[in-house]
């Protein structure tokens, strides 16, 4: 039996980084305390096994010493100010997969002779936020009167991305890892990102998040477009030490795009305690209570002894969130992939340009017969 010269390090690196523990691996994997003390090694097989329930590449085990990762967007978390945890494999594999994704569309547009989308990279962290916010709103064609009429936040957060990929953005929302529902995307760690191209921008967002925590991640990464720039972000933190001016700006666009000061003045109630006035407005302008809570410190309707307090709390619910990923199959792998994404790989598969195991790649998806239906759902004769 030919045994691989893993060194321990690396089996004891790829555990942790994927978060595990000994005992969360099956009886098959019976010998990883001596793996990883070198008193013995792994099968090749037993290796490729290994390395599938890490989510590293077998060859990652055979380096000399552990890889240095980064995050390879520019990283505008922020967790109090203490220093942000490494990436985890979810995250991490997340963004190559979109990153995978946005370079086929590139390549894709300039076939099809696209031009650059005339926003991108139109304003500056010295626009002014206001002026921003509406600016947005008129290419995206979405008032906030219009927003208000939808009954829910699902269905104003839907029309909003419909909105969005219109406009050439491609957005998905998916709280797992391509379409693996074993790989759950942690909310505490990241909201969403957004990566950064003239021709095909794409954001993503965490879709185990609240519904209308979404939509602030939503338009608080278009704002990174409109920039121009890629950013990685996770809650709308206020100003604060260490807070990047960039974040800081995108964040006041977000909130005055989803309620503009204006009209948040109009709908305060001056005696109404703090905790019913941000669960009211939260229902009424279909945003999270964190939106809110700045909203009413911009206005100076709670002083910021006040609203950190609150702050704090609406914190620590969040971080409670959970959501499901069930519903209809290919209605959730629509918004995981965005629809114009779909439809393009879907049409140039049929037509013969790209190979069906690439798109059954990029679309998370394992034989003809389900990207058929898929091609029937979006019109596409298969």
């Amino acid at each position: 039996m030919i045994r691989v010269p893993v060194k321990p390090e690396l089996l004891r690196w790829a555990r942790h980084r994927a978060g595990l523990g000994r005992s969360e691996f099956p009886a098959r994997f019976k010998k990883l305390p001596e793996w990883e003390t070198g008193r013995l090694q792994p099968t090749l097989r037993q290796l490729e096994g290994f390395a599938r329930k890490v989510h590293v590449p077998v060859g990652t085990l055979l380096l000399d010493e552990p890889p240095e990762e980064t995050v390879p967007i520019p990283d505008y978390r922020t967790v109090g100010s203490g220093p942000l945890r490494k990436p985890s494999p979810n995250l991490l594999d997340t963004i190559y997969l979109c990153q995978e994704r946005q370079a086929w569309y590139q390549d894709y547009l300039r076939s099809m002779g696209a031009a650059p989308l005339d926003f991108f990279g139109s304003l500056t962290t010295s626009s002014d936020t206001r002026a921003a916010a509406e600016a947005m709103r008129e290419k995206l064609r979405v008032t906030v009167a219009g927003r208000l009429k939808y009954g829910t936040p699902q269905k104003a957060l839907s029309a909003c991305i419909a909105s969005a990929e219109k406009t050439g953005v491609l957005v998905m929302v998916s709280g797992v890892v391509g379409s693996n529902t074993q790989r759950k995307l942690d909310p505490r760690e990241f909201r969403g990102f957004a990566l950064a191209d003239p021709m095909a921008p794409l954001v993503f967002v965490n879709g185990l998040d609240a519904k209308s925590a979404q939509m602030f991640t939503l338009v608080h990464e278009l704002a990174h477009l409109w920039l121009g720039t890629s950013a990685l972000s996770n809650l709308p933190s206020p100003s604060a030490p260490g807070i990047r001016r960039e974040e800081v700006w995108c964040n006041a666009v977000a909130v005055e795009f989803l309620v503009p000061l204006a009209d948040i003045e109009r709908e305060i109630r001056p005696d109404e305690p703090v905790d019913e006035a941000k669960m009211r407005l939260s229902r009424h302008f279909k945003v999270s209570t964190l939106v809110v809570l700045r909203r009413l410190l911009d206005l100076g309707w709670i002083d910021y002894e006040r609203f950190d307090a609150s702050w704090s709390r609406e914190v620590a619910r969040y971080e409670s969130v959970r959501r499901s990923g069930g519903g209809d199959f290919y209605r959730t792998a629509f918004a995981r992939l965005s629809k114009p994404f779909a439809r393009a790989v879907i049409a140039d598969t049929l037509e013969g340009r790209t190979r069906y195991t690439d798109a059954f790649r990029m679309l998370g998806v394992r034989n003809p017969a389900t990207l058929d239906r898929m091609a029937s759902e979006l019109g596409l004769a298969p």
